[in-house]
């Protein structure tokens, strides 16, 4: 036995070392036993009654004592019937980490399951230094983040359905998109919709009917309305060829129905959301933020969460969100990017806030403009907001304590920023 076999058996904090390759079926598990240093291949099938039985023999193989699991998720459902064993401590890796140590001794890039659960044992056992270990939230914490996401999903979703009726309307009855503003994901576009799915239908209203209508779904504006009314009696029919219009009809009043049924889906979210929001010990920060809101407010919370040493310091976060650029040099040469292996939603999180933040902060406003002036575009001088943002909520996250705009306003001036000219400029306007 070598000096670092020896030195790596006293010190070895668990008894095996396993990386999982999941499926939905089944799954590939490759352990390695630290103390006999004798490596094993199994696989596992994906039931409720078979990854019982596993963790019940991982559990009498070795008594007492931990075990380490590295995969390639930190969420979904073999982590979750796993996470109730507390004497599994689980490393997550990204698809792309495995990926990138795979081609280093294949670069034909070709996959087997096997190979990659044997990989993740290796990546714990020569690489554990460079992983973190999966830290689950606390249960409302997780609930929270879990229904901001499901309500994104959901908010694309309708975005998605709205413009397929947006298109599906252009092609047999355009007025409608005039009449409705083109807000087609109100309630009020998806009851005019179910309920005069084509012109001619319309143009037999009385404009009594059309009036009430209108008034009936809070649109009050009487002189919209009533030019609305105009619209309708001027109005002429883009096509007359019915098979396009009887298939129209039936398409868009599907897509209404939808669009009715997601939006009554997202406000269910949004009730849960504020409720468990409201109730989290640490809202009070979130809602300090200068437009946060009710949706931004539960979002920047969970992107945080409650275990306060998930990150070690803000450049961990700005980093691990995607906010923080890439820097690459080869050579003379240096050039710096978007980073793009990030959590998706998580840097959507920063990057809205920051962009919504710049209406009610004026230092905000004032470094976006800033940003604009040295070159930036749009997208990137928000990046470039959100990351100083990040510091901001990161130390307020901490410290547990509410921002404050006018203390900020205060150190910047105190400090010589080159923003507060142009804040005193912004607050005289």
């Amino acid at each position: 036995m070598n000096k670092t076999d020896m030195h790596q058996q006293v010190h070895e904090p668990y008894a095996a070392l396993i990386g999982i390759d999941w499926a939905s079926r089944k799954h590939d598990v490759w352990r390695y036993d630290t103390g006999s240093r004798k490596q094993s291949h199994q696989v596992v099938e994906h039931t409720p009654e078979a990854l019982s039985a596993w963790t019940a023999q991982l559990r009498s193989d070795y008594p007492g004592q931990f075990v380490a699991v590295c995969l390639e998720q930190s969420r979904g459902a073999l982590i979750q019937a796993l996470s109730g064993c507390e004497f599994i401590t689980f490393y997550p890796v990204n698809p792309a980490t495995l990926a990138k140590y795979r081609e280093a001794f294949a670069p034909s890039g070709a996959k087997d399951d096997p190979t990659d659960s044997k990989l993740l044992m290796e990546l714990l056992l020569k690489h554990r230094d460079k992983l973190r270990v999966w830290k689950p939230q606390d249960e409302q914490t997780r609930s929270i983040g879990l229904l901001n996401e499901d309500r994104r999903k959901y908010v694309d979703l309708r975005t998605k359905l709205a413009l397929r009726l947006q298109a599906v309307l252009r092609g047999y009855f355009p007025q409608a998109l005039d009449l409705l503003a083109e807000n087609l994901t109100s309630e009020l576009a998806c009851a005019f919709i179910q309920k005069w799915p084509e012109l001619e239908m319309l143009k037999r209203a009385k404009p009594e009917t059309v009036r009430a209508f209108y008034y009936r779904h809070n649109y009050r504006r009487a002189d919209l309305v009533e030019s609305y009314i105009e619209k309708i009696r001027t109005a002429a029919v883009l096509t007359g060829d019915r098979a396009v219009v009887c298939v129209s009809m039936i398409t868009a009043q599907a897509l209404a129905r939808q669009i009715r049924l997601t939006s009554s889906t997202i406000e269910q979210y949004d009730e849960e959301i504020h409720t468990l929001f409201e109730k989290h010990p640490d809202a009070f920060i979130f809602k300090s933020l200068p437009g946060s809101g009710r949706v931004l407010g539960p979002r920047l919370l969970s992107a945080l969460g409650s275990e306060r040493d998930r990150y070690d310091d803000a450049c961990e976060l700005q980093t691990y969100s995607g906010i923080a650029p890439v820097v690459e040099r080869s050579g003379k040469q240096e050039w710096i990017h978007c980073r793009s292996q990030c959590p998706t939603f998580l840097r959507q999180s920063f990057h809205e806030f920051a962009n919504c933040s710049r209406h009610f902060s004026v230092w905000a406003e004032a470094y976006y403009e800033l940003q604009r002036e040295r070159g930036k575009k749009h997208h990137a001088a928000v990046r470039s907001l959100a990351f100083k943002w990040q510091r901001i909520i990161f130390r307020c996250w901490k410290s547990r304590a509410p921002y404050n705009e006018e203390q900020y306003i205060q150190a910047l001036k105190a400090n010589g920023s080159p923003l507060w000219p142009r804040i005193e400029a912004l607050k005289a306007a």
